[in-house]
């Protein structure tokens, strides 16, 4: 099993070191594009109302590699749910960059620093039920390796091996519904030191509602 997506996983991370010239894209798909400055991430304070019950959230994310969608579980993390809703809505995430990524394992962002160890000033906890497997297309919670199961932050994951043998510790805030093949073009783009061989920019996530 490839090593566990901790936020501190990686510190010295090239996605957000804002090369002078855009790096030729890798990938005939992908844009050839600069990486923003990385930036602080501020202190934010966590929702203290949840989402409505009766209504269906989702997350869409235009990148430089494409686009793709994420239909969150407000069953299995309400209150990551409601934060990730609230920090796309402020624009949190936007311009910040896939700073970590596994080929056949997992991409992971969130973090406006670009290092894997900025956070939005507050935790939630939606611990996974047993048994919870991380498969393709499963978009979860990175977290510090000492902190309790199913703590978030911002730092996300989405899954792109078939099934890549995590233990349930990392929340399960929902899963890719539109642009898997996005993802996997994204999944594609990392060394043998889990850095991004050019940068993969997520220019906007806008929250969706039905």
């Amino acid at each position: 099993m490839r090593g566990a997506p901790f936020l501190l996983a990686l510190v010295a991370l090239a996605a957000g070191c804002g090369d002078d010239e855009p790096a030729a894209s890798g990938n005939g798909d992908c844009e050839g594009v600069e990486a923003p400055a990385p930036r602080e991430p501020g202190t934010h304070e966590a929702p203290t109302e949840p989402l409505a019950a009766n209504t269906s959230y989702g997350l869409t994310f235009e990148t430089s590699c494409g686009t793709f969608s994420v239909a969150l579980d407000l069953a299995l993390a309400p209150n990551t749910a409601a934060s990730l809703v609230a920090l796309a809505g402020a624009g949190y995430f936007d311009d910040t960059v896939f700073h970590r990524i596994v080929p056949g394992f997992v991409i992971q962002g969130g973090d406006p620093t670009a290092k894997g160890t900025g956070g939005p000033g507050y935790k939630t906890v939606d611990v996974p039920p047993p048994g919870s497997r991380y498969v393709k297309g499963k978009f979860a919670m990175a977290k510090g390796g000492q902190e309790p199961a199913g703590t978030s932050g911002s730092q996300f994951f989405v899954v792109t091996g078939e099934d890549v043998g995590l233990p349930p510790d990392y929340a399960i805030a929902g899963e890719v519904t539109e642009g898997l093949d996005v993802v996997e073009r994204i999944g594609a783009l990392g060394d043998a030191s889990e850095q991004p061989t050019q940068p993969v920019v997520i220019s906007s996530v806008t929250v969706t509602q039905s």
